[in-house]
């Protein structure tokens, strides 16, 4: 069985939130997210969906036991995604709806970086590159 070319990378993150259509509809207005694949169940939750950002494959579904959404003390593990100007994309994502935690700064390991936390509590750390390391 071939892989499909939008599962090749070594290790897809697979998010879990309250509200997964929501979701997919923020991610798109503020990341320019496409949408892949979405299976609803019977109650039209998301059972399971996939969309594409920036080249890179998100998997997302509805929080179901055993895996749940962030909690009120935040997340263990933010989304790194490099784009082509930080800068327009994290005002793109804040006028979304999308938290800023850290402003667009130049970094000393050669990136260009923000951080945001989306409206079903996940972080995002946005980067671009400026500079060879």
């Amino acid at each position: 069985m071939d892989i499909p070319e939008h599962h090749k990378q070594a290790v897809i993150p697979h998010i879990m939130v309250d509200g997964a259509a929501k979701a997919i509809e923020f991610y798109t207005e503020a990341f320019g997210a496409v949408e892949l694949y979405r299976l609803e169940g019977d109650t039209g939750r998301i059972i399971h969906a996939e969309i594409g950002i920036h080249g890179s494959t998100l998997m997302l579904g509805d929080a179901h036991a055993p895996v749940s959404a962030p909690g009120p003390e935040g997340a263990s593990v933010a989304l790194h995604v490099y784009v082509p100007d930080v800068d327009a994309l994290t005002t793109t994502a804040v006028s979304a709806g999308a938290e800023l935690l850290g402003a667009p700064a130049d970094m000393p390991y050669g990136a260009r970086q923000s951080m945001l936390r989306d409206p079903f509590g996940h972080v995002w750390i946005l980067l671009t590159a400026i500079t060879a390391v």
